[in-house]
């Protein structure tokens, strides 16, 4: 039996183990309930015996403790969940003690140490959304979404002492259509993570001398690196082209969330969530374009009093078929969802009803 620790935190790894779980036959060990959940594949066994994960945080208005989606997801099972402080001597008793064959991580949150590591005879291995050796560090899918890529993946590689270094043992592409936000490009990265997960773990089971977790292909290319995205990151540079912008959009959903200011002395912030370049579709790609207002698109310009092309940032126009218009450094960016400072999400109809005298706005 191959008795796993699995690690990690967020959503998307909370979906992985979800999927570990459910999509193979499961039953449960004969004894005490809350014993963990097994898992056969082809005559042989392992087991996803532990998670685990980083501590409960305090969240709301009452500071209440909640788990992170993994650490939920486990105790909901009944599956042993650890989730030290930090991993040192006494952490890794704690570890020890249960007998782990293999660790399994998908952002887990802490850097694992060689002593640590060597805690799992068969090895341990680790789920990145990128094509490896492209986009190491803590934010691959937001980055191929601001580069515009036209093709991501999920690798699984062994777990080496430097980030994101380890051997290839599983390597997926997804194409990119620039409509994926990092939202949905996690999920579906965590999908096919599990899958191949399974065909892994199945593998090592069945021959657990082969060493299928430690040995893989070397990372081949020159590698690039991702940085941990902050609130300034998200500020909308409307010089940017309209293309661009939308990326940014898609990419920083929903967190840490793309945002710009109205007007140039005011304090209040918006939320740009949802948008897309206008005429993207009607240009094959080659740019965003301008369209002209006309009765029949339902479009109200407010014409500058200059008569002169308005300035990057300035909201054009509402068309009311299509969303809001804002100039950018080239083209112009149809928004359609947006959240102004402490107000809850709005289309952008709804938006304008209490906006009459948004168009002409300049954001910075």
């Amino acid at each position: 039996m191959l008795k796993i620790l699995y690690a990690g935190s967020p959503a998307p790894a909370a979906t992985t183990l979800r999927l570990l779980l459910d999509n193979c036959s499961q039953a449960k060990e004969a004894g005490a309930s809350g014993e963990a959940l097994q898992v056969q594949e082809g005559g042989r066994l392992y087991q996803i015996a532990g998670v685990l994960t980083n501590p409960p945080s305090a969240k709301g208005r009452h500071k209440e403790l909640v788990p992170t989606d993994v650490g939920a997801l486990a105790a909901e099972r009944g599956i042993p969940v650890f989730c030290p402080q930090k991993l040192d001597a006494a952490a890794r008793q704690e570890i020890a003690a249960q007998g782990f064959d293999a660790l399994v991580c998908f952002a887990y949150g802490k850097i694992f140490g060689p002593k640590f590591l060597s805690l799992f005879k068969a090895g341990g291995v680790n789920v990145h959304p990128s094509l490896l050796p492209k986009y190491r560090g803590a934010t691959p899918v937001p980055a191929a979404i601001l580069n515009c890529d036209a093709e991501t993946g999920v690798t699984v590689q062994t777990l080496a002492l430097g980030m994101d270094e380890g051997e290839i043992l599983a390597q997926e592409k997804i194409a990119l259509d620039g409509t994926e936000t990092t939202d949905s490009l996690l999920d579906k990265s965590a999908q096919i993570a599990a899958a191949l997960l399974e065909g892994l773990l199945d593998k090592a089971a069945q021959n657990p001398s082969a060493e299928i977790l430690k040995k893989g292909k070397t990372q081949e290319g020159e590698p690039s690196y991702t940085k941990t995205i902050s609130k300034d990151d998200a500020l909308i540079n409307w010089n940017d082209s309209a293309v661009k912008i939308a990326a940014a959009i898609r990419a920083y959903t929903s967190e840490p969330g793309a945002w710009t200011r109205i007007g140039a002395e005011s304090g209040e912030t918006l939320k740009i969530l949802k948008a897309a370049p206008l005429g993207l579709d009607n240009d094959n790609g080659s740019q965003a374009q301008e369209a002209a207002p006309s009765s029949q698109s339902g479009v109200s310009v407010l014409s500058a009093s200059s008569g002169q092309p308005a300035v990057p940032g300035t909201v054009a126009a509402f068309d009311k078929k299509r969303g809001i218009l804002i100039k950018c450094g080239d083209g112009l960016l149809c928004v359609t969802e947006l959240q102004r400072q402490q107000k809850k999400t709005m289309g952008y109809k709804d938006f304008m009803n209490g906006a009459r005298d948004f168009v002409g706005t300049r954001l910075f």
